[in-house]
């Protein structure tokens, strides 16, 4: 035992002395050597490819100096770049660089060592920073933590990177006193990391992600080799080896790799000291690596500087060429270059070379660009002072100052120019610019703050100031300006001055508009994503706020990611919550959340999943009415990258279209997200755009009754902002727009216009172990051309356009380009090395053409010239190519540059030459040119296909060109994919023809005169119109010239064209839409049953059509006609057919269900429209020779309109003589409930037929809609894509939660059966040849009828048309009706309810109770009858009565009784833009200005309906037409009645009409105490009655209540107990109205 404890005690005692001699050590007097050399290589793993790099070796030598101090000089240093395929290629000796590094390195550096900890480093005053981050990396090596005990261990350490997670194993040798030591770095793991980021303000990371979702993963590893005596341990070698993996989709195989080693060897060890420095060393700071001259330098070519201001003025003159001769990446790249001059020049050197280009308008625009992507501290004092000197216009300054906010460097130099801007009287004059000024300032203080971990409140104070200031002067735009602004800093010290503006906290801001509650909500939006506050919380729970405010609320709280308590007292909340809109915007906003799957929200998904199933999926099912999210995004798992977009639909109870919209779309890559658009829009003052204006209602007699009156429920007028619309806001926008456009256009347009922006620029650096930066940096730079010339005529004028024939000349070259660079590597004022991507779109189309306008003649003729060369339409390329670089400052103009890929056999598709098929076809086929290439080589997949169509008869052929390179077959990755070119192209290249062509023209002639121009055509030379040709030359004419004369057979041919010819004799007509071998849709559904039936297609078996005619026998052209045609069945479009259909369900599941339909044939066959009616519309596109008659296609164009029955044919045929090529087109309405359709096209329309038939009847039991379409015969490609299409079409139903089932049906039929089960919901048949899909109660978005004041299961009438006044009736729906029928009333809200009204009390029904006070509508039952009623209607200042005496309606206007005898009558008045007319059995009345679209009056009925614009503004017993079913019964108090009855009698009317006397009811409230707080009401409703009018009065069971508690639980308002309602604090008894009796008149009638 003992022995055992000696050996236990000897090991610990030699453990202690190894980890004691193990600390690394430097004696005195001797000076050690090592070697030294370390490489960085940047590339892609895979081998083979380009990489680019660079090596430092030199001699160290390190002496002891002191206690710590140490010296150290770096001997022989040399710089080598590599750039070639690694291994294969060497290193480049770089002479030049070597001399400036050696330079810095001449003198000896200091530093600090101690137990093998470094300390400061102390370096010569003039050293670059560069050199001395170089002298870091050499230091880092020698940085070991040894602890005494332990072998394994692991801590936090310093290093160059920072401070990070550090783990050592050491491996001892005692035997030969050598040690191993190894130690490894989690870079991603660091607590005081060293990194830089710029341009990232708005990219918020995840915390709370995991680390494998991180698309940039680095280590680092360290090797020791050491030999240790009693005196301490000497470092004999070190190794370190870093990498760091970028990849850009989280794609393990395609991920861009950067490797760094060291290598440090002893060499030697001498006794010779080393000198010291002859000049005093400053202290440069500790290991971490510090950031200097790197962040100047752009990730772009290096620049050279020598004299700023020439090459600052040459490098403008150059881009101004550049973009000038169209060369748009060049002009992209010095674009670049002087943002990187303006970033080092000085202020004085910006005002000369200002006061150079000022006045030249293209420089101008290029210089202001440039200087505010800069983003320095010089440029943004510059544009400040041209501002301040108003040598900028008020359009320049708008489109530069967002453009300067968003792109400067947030500093303190900055931020005191910023709050220059605030005070600047030009920027305070106009309104625009002080809005931009004050929310760019805003952001910056948010930028500036993020880098500080606190923010100074001075920063603040302006926008607080600009708070109270507005506050104090009442200006509410001033308020909501301070509030925007305070949430864009998003700063947690503005809380308490954002609450000052909340009800819920400060009981004086309820007197502010909603819209100021609603900004200072979302002012706290970006605060409660640092600091979560329950403000959100307290507000949304506030029922006494406006709901839109809650509503934001809403917004902001779920913007927090709450947890799963706080969501679930939102869902707990909803179940009592008296607005709908509310809780239909949360359980949407809700439900969005729960189906997302973005990982950043995992945790509010579920528990949004667990709150929305405590809820009603009622709330689901709300209209359009109220408040919703709509939510579309995706996420890829497998790259950690997507998006959604989210609409925020807030409606307002006084308005029919949202009042909100917001909308955003953010994206989400790796663990960031970033919202990268938000619009917000506002829709106030809309509905004075769609209503009359300038109409006195205070003068009307009307609005003082109502005023008096006193029964209006008080509504706040709407308060706009600074984006709201309204009509003043549009004029004093767009008319200095409008104007400047016209004043330009008068001028005459010509010129080149060119936009440049910097998009975006993003630059993460973090250092590397070597000591140099690595960069991950990406900037974008797009530009947007126009060229117009020549000018328009100098006495143009716009209202030309519509007066007098115009000559319009254009050449227009519009143009837009977009260069994005990112870099992956080392990027510093000295030298770049690394990889280079770069990103290239651009497309471009041109447009040059003469144009003659007639707008009396309605003739449009354009001339262009002929394809003489070959001319590009449009294009769009998209060109990715990756580079290995390296560049140094020393050899600027030898710049290495290396495809990624070695170049192969396939040569850049740029270089590729068009060449199109020479093999043509007949007109309107598309063949595919033998040129199609697919390669696979070590350049990279190439993929090249061309489609090319001739028109010989215009001399040209157009030809579209698909050309793609990538490099997918290496790994198939996005990386890779993103390694080459796309390109799309539409040529028009020159063919070869007889005679040359002077120019091509197309000529469109609209009217009368159609004809003529068709015929001109065909006659043998040009001639004008003759008045006096006979109609039935031009219509044989035109059959000739169509080609159609052996088509349709017509007889009759002497009709003149002056003289309308109707037919007496039947018309043997051939049925020319189908060839024997289609088979056209048939209009009789019971054949097609039959065959499908059968397991047969149609077509397969034909029925033979006999038309017979009356009278008299078919010629021989009949004959012939008959014989060709037949074994066909008549198409769709050769039968008018009057059909019903009667339908039955047979399968409960499938969907599939049966129809059958009696069609009764006529004998009426389709005519050419052109027998009886002229041709509307013709063009003819035309090539005009020298020596031959013109080439081409022309279109003609007739309709035919009958009240039950329209159509339209048009036909495309070709010019030239020889050719046979047609396309035919017929459409028609059959009757009301029917409409079919064929196209045709080939050689005389007989080679290819699509027919289509859509038609409405009833499927099982429901009204609906079938669309059938049928194709015999396509073209290949049409088969092709419609193959492509069909494949996604199982997968897409399945994603979309369609059933569907395998079911063999027609081949060439498709068919689509819609059927309206109610007027929010439908079920869906979808019959492919091979497929049904089918599904049930799919939710519409608008309700839809079936046919108006029809019930939905009854089938709509035979003389409404649905298919045009489909719109219209939709549109009719949605408006508010209100309706009375006996005890039965039907609020504007569709709230259903029971009342009796007491005999001859008048009630106000309706009632305008917005300030204007249009209206009023009053109602009572009259005695004789409980069913018969009579209504009082006031408008302006006009009185109306209707009541029914004797079994006649009777009616008065303004005391005066109208006669209403007649079966037609109609009274207008003019002054109040009222009609009243008969209708039916009753009377209607109808005054739109007024807001009353429509009054329906017939003594037992009563229906009204409101326009639009008169939400929420009314009030009566029809309700505030607001959608809030749960406070329907809203008396005139403001408080929720109990019940119908108490709510039906608090708008009873204590007056006499008969005797033209009115009083006035008084509503008494008295204090009643509740526990929660004072509330002033009372249950007693006091009425004086008037002399003459007697009340006879009961006790009403249950009583007349006050309501303190306005809670509903559901959407029924009637026969449910809600479990928040309060106990009552009085109930009494009290004496309502049974009935109204007037001791002087009967009756007001």
């Amino acid at each position: 035992m003992k022995g055992l404890i000696l050996a236990l005690v000897l090991a610990l005692v030699g453990k202690l002395k190894l980890h004691q001699h193990c600390r690394p050590v430097f004696h005195t007097g001797k000076t050690y050597l090592y070697g030294y050399e370390s490489f960085i290589l940047h590339g892609l793993p895979s081998r083979g490819l380009a990489m680019a790099g660079v090596r430092l070796t030199c001699k160290l030598e390190i002496s002891y100096v002191s206690h710590s101090d140490h010296l150290l000089q770096i001997r022989s240093p040399k710089l080598e770049e590599y750039n070639g395929f690694w291994p294969t290629d060497p290193f480049t000796a770089s002479s030049r660089l070597t001399e400036t590094i050696a330079a810095c390195f001449s003198q000896a550096f200091k530093f600090e060592y101690t137990d093998g900890r470094v300390g400061s480093i102390f370096a010569p005053e003039d050293c670059p920073i560069l050199c001395t981050n170089l002298v870091r990396g050499i230091l880092n090596m020698m940085q070991i933590t040894i602890k005494k005990s332990q072998n394994v261990y692991e801590l936090q350490e310093a290093g160059i990177e920072g401070i990070c997670q550090t783990r050592y194993v050491i491996q001892d040798d005692s035997k030969n006193n050598r040690a191993i030591i190894s130690k490894s770095k989690d870079l991603m793991d660091c607590q005081e990391k060293a990194v830089k980021n710029m341009g990232m303000a708005y990219i918020r990371p995840c915390p709370t992600c995991p680390l494998k979702a991180r698309n940039v993963k680095g280590t680092v590893m360290f090797t020791y080799k050491m030999k240790y005596d009693g005196s301490g341990a000497l470092m004999t070698s070190a190794m370190s080896e870093q990498v760091y993996q970028i990849s850009p989709f989280n794609e393990p195989n395609g991920a861009a790799v950067m490797e760094a080693r060291q290598e440090l060897s002893l060499v030697d060890i001498k006794r010779t000291p080393i000198s010291a420095p002859k000049t005093q060393l400053q202290n440069q700071g500790s290991l971490r690596y510090h950031f200097s001259g790197e962040l100047l330098q752009m990730p772009i070519p290096l620049i050279r500087i020598k004299n700023t201001d020439l090459q600052l003025t040459e490098t403008l003159r150059q881009l101004v060429q550049n973009n000038e001769e169209g060369a748009t990446k060049e002009a992209s790249a010095k674009f670049l270059q002087m943002v990187q001059l303006f970033r080092i020049v000085t202020l004085d050197q910006i005002e000369s070379l200002w006061m150079q280009f000022a006045n030249d308008l293209p420089y101008r625009h290029w210089f202001l660009s440039a200087i505010c992507a800069a983003g320095a501290t010089d440029t943004f004092r510059f544009l400040k002072q041209k501002i301040h000197d108003e040598k900028l216009n008020i359009w320049e300054a708008a489109a530069t100052l967002p453009l300067a906010f968003h792109f400067v460097t947030p500093n303190k130099q900055t931020l005191e120019v910023a709050s220059t801007f605030l005070t600047c009287p030009q920027i305070q004059k106009a309104p625009m610019h002080r809005v931009i000024v004050y929310l760019g300032y805003g952001s910056m203080v948010n930028k500036y703050c993020a880098q500080t971990s606190l923010c100074p409140y001075e920063l603040l104070q302006p926008l607080h100031n600009l708070a109270t200031e507005a506050t104090s002067k009442g200006d509410a735009k001033g308020v909501a300006l301070a509030l925007k602004a305070i949430g864009n800093a998003g700063e947690p010290a503005s809380i308490k001055r954002i609450l000052k503006f909340l009800p819920t906290f400060s009981p004086a801001a309820a007197s502010l508009p909603n819209r100021i509650h609603a900004n200072a909500m979302l002012a706290l939006r970006k605060i409660a994503r640092k600091d979560p506050v329950k403000i959100a919380l307290q507000v949304f729970m506030d029922n006494t706020l406006a709901p839109n405010v809650r509503m934001v609320a809403c917004v902001v709280l779920f913007e927090t990611k709450p947890g799963l308590p706080t969501v679930t007292a939102m869902a707990i909340s909803l179940l009592t919550e008296p607005s709908l809109q509310v809780a239909s915007f949360t359980y949407s906003h809700m439900k969005a959340l729960a189906v997302g799957r973005i990982p950043q929200l995992y945790n509010l998904s579920a528990a949004c999943n667990i709150a929305i199933k405590l809820l009603s999926p009622r709330l689901d099912r709300l209209s359009y009415r109220y408040s919703k999210v709509i939510h579309v995004g995706d996420y890829s798992f497998e790259y950690q990258a997507g998006a959604i977009w989210r609409v925020y639909l807030m409606n307002s109870p006084s308005t029919m279209f949202p009042s909100d919209i917001i909308t955003k779309v953010r994206g989400y890559y790796a663990n960031t997200a970033t919202d990268i658009i938000e619009v917000a829009l506002q829709s106030q003052g809309l509905t004075k755009l769609i209503r009359k204006q300038n109409i006195p209602f205070a003068e009307y007699d009307t609005y003082r009754t109502l005023k008096e009156l006193g029964k209006t429920v008080c509504l706040h007028a709407p308060f706009c902002l600074q984006y709201t619309v309204t009509a003043n806001a549009i004029q004093q926008i767009m008319m200095p727009v409008v104007k400047k456009v016209v004043e330009e256009v008068q001028r005459g347009i010509s010129g080149r216009w060119t936009l440049p922006a910097m998009v975006g620029e993003l630059r993460h650096i973090v250092p590397t172990v070597v000591g140099v930066p690595l960069e991950l940096s990406l900037c974008g730079v797009a530009l947007a051309q126009a060229a117009i010339s020549p000018p328009l005529s100098d006495n143009f004028r716009p209202s030309q356009l519509l007066e007098t024939k115009m000559d319009i000349h254009a050449d227009i070259k519009p143009k837009a380009y977009f260069h994005m660079i990112a870099m992956m590597g080392i990027n510093t004022q000295y030298f770049q090395s690394g990889l280079e991507f770069h990103a290239e779109f651009s497309a471009n189309t041109t447009m040059k053409f003469d144009a003659k306008i007639d707008m009396k003649e309605k003739n449009l003729k354009i001339e262009t010239p002929p394809c003489h060369q070959e001319v590009e339409l449009a294009a769009v390329r998209y060109r990715k190519a990756f580079y290995a670089i390296s560049r140094n400052m020393e050899e600027i103009d030898y710049e290495k540059k290396s495809q990624l890929l070695p170049k192969g056999e396939v040569p850049n598709i740029s270089d590729e030459p068009f060449q199109p098929s020479e093999s043509s076809s007949r007109p309107g086929s598309w063949k595919q040119s033998s040129e199609e290439a697919h390669h696979d080589s070590i350049g990279g997949r190439f993929y090249a296909r061309n489609f090319c169509r001739k028109f010989e008869s215009l001399g040209c052929s157009a030809c579209l060109s698909l050309k793609s390179q990538n490099s997918a077959f290496l790994r198939n990755t996005y990386l890779h994919k993103l390694i080459g070119e796309l390109e799309a192209k539409i040529l028009l290249k020159p063919v070869h023809t007889d005679a040359d062509i002077d120019k091509i023209q197309l000529e469109i002639q609209a009217g009368s005169k159609a004809a003529s121009k068709v015929i001109d055509v065909a006659s043998s030379g040009p001639k004008e119109e003759d008045e006096t040709s006979l109609y039935e030359d031009i219509q044989a004419k035109l059959k000739k010239i169509l080609g159609i004369e052996n088509v349709f057979q017509v007889a009759n041919k002497t009709r003149r064209r002056k003289k309308r010819i109707h037919s007496k004799e039947k018309i043997a007509v051939m049925d020319l839409w189908a060839k024997p071998s289609a088979s056209p849709l048939s209009s009789s559904s019971s054949s097609s049953t039959a065959s499908s039936a059968d397991g047969k297609e149609p077509g397969n078996e034909y029925k033979k059509d006999e038309i017979r005619q009356s009278g008299k026998k078919r010629g021989s052209s009949s004959k012939s006609s008959s014989s060709s045609s037949s074994g066909r069945r008549s198409s769709s479009s050769s039968v008018s057919t009057t059909s019903s259909k009667v339908c039955s369900s047979s399968k409960d599941h499938s969907g599939d269900r049966h129809c059958s339909e009696n069609t009764e044939y006529s004998n009426q066959k389709p005519k050419f429209l052109g027998d009886s009616k002229p041709p509307i519309l013709a063009a003819v596109l035309r090539a005009i020779h020298r020596n031959k008659q013109p080439t081409g296609l022309q279109l003609v164009l007739y309709t035919d309109t009958q009240p039950m029955r329209s159509r339209i044919q048009f036909f495309v045929s070709s010019i030239t003589g020889s050719s046979r090529w047609k396309l035919c087109a017929d459409a028609s309405a059959i009757n009301s409930h029917k409409v079919s359709g064929s196209l045709k096209w080939g050689e005389d329309c007989q080679d290819y037929q699509i027919a289509t038939q859509i038609a409405t009847g009833q499927y099982a039991a429901y009204p609906a809609m079938q669309v059938k379409l049928e194709w015999p015969k396509v073209p290949s490609i049409v088969r092709t894509t419609a193959r492509w299409f069909y494949s996604f079409l199982p997968g897409a139903a399945y994603v979309l939660g369609y059933s569907q089932r395998q079911q063999r049906g027609p081949s060439h039929w498709a068919t689509l059966v819609m059927a309206l089960t109610s007027p929010r919901t439908c079920d869906v048949v979808l019959k492919l040849p091979e497929l049904t899909i089918y599904d049930r109660a799919i939710r519409l978005p608008l309700p839809f009828p079936s046919s108006p004041g029809t019930p939905i299961s009854t089938l709509p009438s035979s003389d409404w048309n649905v298919f045009s006044q489909a719109t219209l009736s939709v549109i009719e729906n949605l408006k508010a009706r209100c309706s009375v029928f006996q005890n039965t009333i039907t609020t504007f809200n569709g709230v259903e309810f029971n009342y009796s009204m007491p005999a001859n009390c008048y009630h106000v029904l309706v009632q305008d109770c917005s300030p204007e006070l249009k209206f009023l509508v009053m109602m009572k039952r009259l005695e004789e009858s409980a069913d018969l009623t009579a209504i009082n209607v006031r408008l302006a200042s006009h009185e109306v009565d209707m009541c029914v005496s004797n079994g006649l309606i009777q009616l008065k206007i303004n005391g005066v009784q109208a006669p209403t005898d007649k079966s037609l009558f109609a009274f207008f008045v003019a002054d109040a833009s009222m009609l009243i007319s008969s209708e039916k059995e009753g009377l209607s009345l109808k005054a739109p200005d007024y807001g009353i679209d429509k009054l329906y009056y017939d003594g037992h009925r009563l229906e009204i309906q409101v326009a639009f614009w008169m939400a929420g503004k009314t009030c009566g017993i029809c309700g505030k037409y607001d959608a809030e079913k749960e406070r329907e019964y809203q008396m005139p108090s403001g408080y929720l009645a109990k019940d119908a009855v108490s709510f039906g009698q608090s708008w009873i009317i204590s007056e006499d009409p008969c005797s033209g006397g009115t009083k006035i009811l008084i509503y008494k409230r008295v204090p009643v105490h509740n526990t929660a707080r004072a509330s002033r009401c009372h249950s007693v409703t006091h009425r004086e009655r008037l002399p003459g009018l007697t009340q006879d009065k009961t006790p009403l069971t249950p009583p007349l209540l006050p309501r303190f508690s306005l809670t509903a639980s559901a959407l029924s308002l009637e026969g449910q107990t809600r479990l928040d309602q309060k106990s009552e604090d009085v109930v009494s008894t009290v004496s309502a109205h049974t009935a109204c009796s007037c001791q002087q008149q009967p009756c007001p009638a």
